[in-house]
């Protein structure tokens, strides 16, 4: 493990600058935290561990701990440099103080304490007090220990010293603090969050050690990965067979900057690159993805050239072939004074230098990793070469769809009963399991919004296929020309003639197995219409329960149970299918936009997203059945 760098910045009063007071932030906490749930309280938790990465960034610590605890309340304590504790002049207080009661008071704002740093620039430790009932911070350093405590953001006692600093570790910081009740509607933390997260982050920060203990089950674990990114991508690509042994890998630091560039290819056909800039992941990518594509492309094609791999001197792979099976991390860091992104999510990193800087990085390693390893170096071309090959097939049996109008708003498929609304976000398309349930849905519609797309029977599995195999499938043919916005190389997000896209099956194995089908399509082909929020799953009931004139919808077996003891012995009757309910229960309950309940597919974590499809929608089978007998309890069974 990494000893503390004599030549690491000091982190003094005089790095602490205060921009504004506290008072903003109880009364509108969404504006700092985004939200006041579940994923707000995580973002609590996020941001003083963040101070402890910084901390270990900066080359004054190596490890950070995580309690939750049996009250709500949650502690993280490291191993850094401690907060500063003397007093500020211009404020007469102590700089603890300060960065704990103050908004935008913190060290990273003038460079030298935190050269590098991923949190809130100095809100976070503030915004965490404001919004906690309570919070207790202890300070070891310079061999001594002080302590401080808070209530709702106000400090009970001033700064003070509760005597010398024993045993481990010698310095550091420790805060506690319980969510406020009053302000979030949830305040209980989840562990499996956070291990995805901490895990991320020791993947990320060579030499950080983060242990998470959770007190309420007792469940513990502790991350810590010498190889890095390497590491991160050979995880990733776990339950998928790789085709070289190890992955590439690249550390560079110039001009103050850090690349770190790790990728390794799988046989499987879909491509999953994360990228990060100061541990913050960037999901829309940016300038330092950017350039590690154009590098990868260039160096590959120059390769092939060189070898004679590709006869045809006028064929060149695209960025299409050479990211078929890819998993990659692309991580930078640099000074947190210039970093930017585009929008306030930090979801790109928007900086110009980043993108000739990892092109010519990743150029140069790669460069040699090729010539250095043949065997891998081959293994890689011929990948590239079947994806070239796949597209040009594709390309052909695309042909023969498209030119006929289908995609370039021509003639619609026979079985789309079409919407007379134009403007996609007002326009629905139901993709709908089965001619009975799509019989029935046709005539349950509004005509003026609502499209109805019946599917016969379980489509492709498209986690196994390559694009020109899915274009011969009839009924992804149909849902591809419906949806108008084509796929693959001439993917145009823009024309996606809805903004509603609703998977609407049966509630039972058959159907949840076509949802599933369904799901890999738009997460594998698709992604755009996921991510821009608009797919969705209907939610049609299960069970109709009647007793005179009074009918109810119930959604799950708790409901249906609930409204029996209600009612006391009713007519019950139970939906296997779609095609059961009459185009008037159908509207009723899962078409109207005034009664019926849609879920939103959202993706949180995409490595997490990536790794469920490939398990269950994959070809290997020990993940899946591993995957099976750990879940099994949590799935539902329709006897």
């Amino acid at each position: 493990m990494p000893k503390t760098s004599k030549s690491a910045a000091t982190y003094g009063i005089e790095q602490i600058q205060v921009l504004e007071g506290l008072e903003p932030v109880r009364k509108r906490p969404g504006m700092y935290i985004g939200s006041t749930d579940q994923t707000g309280l995580h973002h609590m938790v996020t941001e003083i561990v963040n101070n402890s990465v910084d901390e270990v960034l900066a080359g004054r610590g190596s490890k950070a701990e995580v309690l939750l605890h049996k009250d709500g309340s949650i502690t993280v304590s490291d191993d850094g440099g401690g907060i500063p504790v003397e007093e500020l002049p211009k404020y007469k207080k102590s700089a603890l103080e300060i960065l704990m009661t103050k908004l935008h008071a913190g060290a990273k704002f003038g460079g030298g304490a935190y050269k590098v740093s991923g949190g809130l620039h100095g809100v976070g430790s503030s915004v965490v007090n404001a919004l906690s009932e309570w919070c207790r911070v202890e300070v070891r350093r310079n061999g001594k220990t002080y302590h401080q405590e808070y209530k709702r953001g106000e400090p009970t006692a001033p700064v003070k010293e509760v005597g010398a600093t024993r045993g481990s570790p010698e310095s550091g910081t420790t805060t506690t603090f319980k969510p406020d009740p009053t302000i979030f509607s949830e305040i209980e933390p989840d562990f499996n969050f956070f291990k995805t997260q901490f895990r991320q982050y020791c993947y990320l920060t060579q030499g950080l050690t983060i242990h998470l203990h959770d007190e309420r089950t007792d469940e513990e674990q502790t991350f810590y990965f010498e190889g890095g990114v390497g590491s991160f991508v050979q995880s990733l690509n776990r339950h998928k067979k790789a085709i070289t042994e190890g992955p590439f890998y690249v550390h560079k630091k110039e001009n103050e900057i850090t690349v770190e560039v790790a990728f390794q290819y799988n046989d499987g056909f879909s491509e999953n690159v994360l990228c990060f800039a100061n541990n913050i992941q960037n999901p829309e990518g940016g300038t330092h993805l950017t350039g590690f594509r154009s590098a990868l492309t260039r160096v590959l094609n120059d390769y092939a050239a060189k070898q004679n791999i590709i006869k045809d001197n006028k064929s060149k792979l695209t960025g299409e072939d050479v990211r078929e099976g890819l998993t990659a991390i692309i991580s930078i860091k640099m000074d947190v004074q210039d970093l930017q992104f585009e929008g306030q999510t930090k979801a790109k990193l928007g900086n110009a230098e980043i993108r000739p800087l990892v092109d010519s990085v990743v150029r140069e390693a790669l460069e040699a990793y090729l010539e250095e390893n043949p065997a891998e170096a081959r293994a890689i071309l011929e990948k590239n070469v079947l994806a070239f090959k796949a597209r040009v097939a594709a390309r052909a049996a695309r042909d023969t769809v498209i030119r006929k109008g289908a995609l370039e708003g021509g003639g619609l498929p026979g079985k789309l009963s079409d919407c007379q609304e134009r403007d996609p976000a007002k326009a629905e398309l139901f993709i709908v399991e089965g001619d009975s349930a799509g019989g029935s849905a046709k005539q349950a519609r509004d005509r003026k919004t609502q499209a109805i797309l019946p599917l016969g029977g379980k489509i492709l599995n498209t986690e196994r296929n390559r694009l020109d195999k899915i274009l011969k499938f009839e009924e992804l043919k149909a849902l591809i020309i419906a949806l108008g916005m084509g796929i693959g190389e001439i993917l145009e997000p823009e024309k996606l003639r809805y903004h509603k896209v609703v998977i609407m099956t049966d509630a039972d194995v058959d159907g949840l197995h076509i949802m599933t089908l369904l799901l890999t399509f738009f997460y594998r082909h698709l992604k755009q219409i996921v991510e821009q929020g608009y797919l969705y799953i209907a939610m049609p009931p299960l069970f109709r329960i009647q007793k005179g004139k009074e009918v109810q919808y119930v959604y799950s077996d708790e409901e249906r149970d609930t409204a029996v003891k209600k009612l006391d012995k009713p007519t019950i009757q139970r939906f296997k299918g779609l095609g059961e309910m009459n185009p008037k229960q159908l509207w009723e309950t899962t078409m109207d936009p005034e009664s019926r309940i849609l879920k939103k597919v959202e993706i949180e974590d995409a490595a997490l997203a990536d790794e469920v499809f490939t398990t269950l929608m994959g070809s290997e089978v020990p993940p899946r059945k591993r995957f099976i007998q750990t879940h099994a309890k949590q799935a539902e069974v329709d006897i």
